[in-house]
């Protein structure tokens, strides 16, 4: 029985996504700026699954660009979203706990002259308001936190964040990387009150190589890729068609099934955690608020010697972001975590199809590493 359970690195694509993808690629495949018939065609898909995303975010299909990928949308709105605002200030917020895509970006405006806040955690791994509020200042222009943590789980209210920018008259603008939130947690572009929302396709069941940036109408930036006129002129490159048509169809989908499914994920992790913890009771579960991600650490036990150990039993889990490649977790560290809690912690994911026979499979492959492998 393979078991997988990393959906927070990349889902697997549903056959509805795929079916799609292959009719774009075999049918529907003009270039949807030719003028002729098949181009026609394709820019009647291409709206589409604008439509369908727009749906599924709440907002005008208009503010939603495609991008290539989540990084991409982090780099443009953060980048160009603080080049944007440079007249007005050089101060950003943004967090210790944020993705790669993020923190590197801090970096690439830091040498452009930038200075930036980065904000310790609450103990469980969010960010909180109050903290966000202390940390403006006159001349902060761009706040970057992300929804979900991709790592613990960890929900930051990027509404109430809004709202404490709003109250204290600041001129900065908001992005949020809601690449783990988006179709996992409830919210509307047009109520959360974020200028700018990164999302991305292979996280919601959709192929790789496909995500968006919404942009608030009203917010001005510059094209991050430069070139031709997609995108309405702000973001350049032929659109691609078969990844786009399934991202919207994934959309689709897990717009129409989110309740139940996020209830239902919700449940799963409820169980495993109570089931890991009983069963194992040095067990630490880190963090939390997404219905689908559960970190859990088994301090004294190495988290890529336990992995080993699961995938022998064909069972996939990872031991902090996949983009990592290695390397103790920033996000635990900043979390202010013991090193033997950091040491054993790994990540478990599920997604709408993860059933409880899975998830029993992992505990029990997990109690059998507990009880059979050295340890500290």
């Amino acid at each position: 029985m393979e078991v997988y359970l990393d959906n927070a690195a990349t889902t697997r694509v549903c056959p509805e996504a795929a079916d799609i993808a292959y009719k774009t690629m075999l049918e529907t495949y003009g270039n949807p700026s030719s003028t002729h018939a098949k181009g026609r065609e394709a820019k009647a898909v291409l709206d589409n699954a604008r439509k369908q995303l727009a749906a599924a975010l709440d907002c005008a299909p208009g503010e939603v660009y495609f991008t290539s990928c989540g990084s991409e949308g982090d780099n443009w709105a953060i980048i160009n979203g603080a080049e944007s605002m440079r007249r007005k200030g050089l101060h950003i917020i943004s967090s210790e706990v944020e993705h790669d895509a993020v923190r590197k970006s801090m970096d690439e405006l830091k040498r452009r002259g930038f200075e930036v806040t980065m904000l310790k955690p609450e103990s469980d791994g969010s960010i909180s308001p109050e903290a966000v509020a202390a940390a403006l200042r006159p001349d902060t222009v761009l706040v970057s936190l992300m929804m979900v943590n991709n790592e613990t789980g960890a929900v930051t209210d990027i509404a109430a964040v809004a709202k404490a920018l709003k109250k204290a008259k600041s001129i900065a603008l908001l992005h949020t990387d809601a690449v783990q939130g988006f179709m996992k947690v409830p919210f509307s572009a047009k109520r959360l009150g974020a200028d700018m929302i990164t999302v991305s396709g292979h996280k919601i069941h959709a192929p790789k190589g496909i995500g968006a940036l919404y942009i608030k109408t009203g917010v001005k930036i510059k094209p991050y890729i430069i070139g031709g006129a997609q995108e309405s002129g702000l973001r350049a490159g032929t659109e691609a068609m078969p990844q786009i048509a399934a991202f919207g169809k994934a959309c689709e989908l897990a717009k129409a099934s989110m309740n139940d499914a996020t209830e239902r994920m919700a449940q799963l992790r409820q169980y495993a955690a109570g089931r890991i913890v009983a069963e194992m009771p040095e067990a630490v579960i880190i963090g939390g608020g997404a219905p689908h991600i559960l970190s859990v650490s088994l301090p004294g036990w190495r988290s890529e010697v336990l992995m080993n150990f699961l995938e022998a039993r064909s069972v996939f889990v990872s031991r902090s972001s996949a983009c990592k490649k290695g390397g103790r977790s920033h996000v635990l560290e900043a979390m202010g975590l013991p090193a033997e809690v950091i040491d054993g912690a790994v990540r478990i994911s599920l997604s709408r199809y993860t059933t409880k026979d899975e998830l029993d499979e992992l505990c029990s492959a997990l109690k059998d590493a507990h009880d059979t492998l050295a340890h500290r």
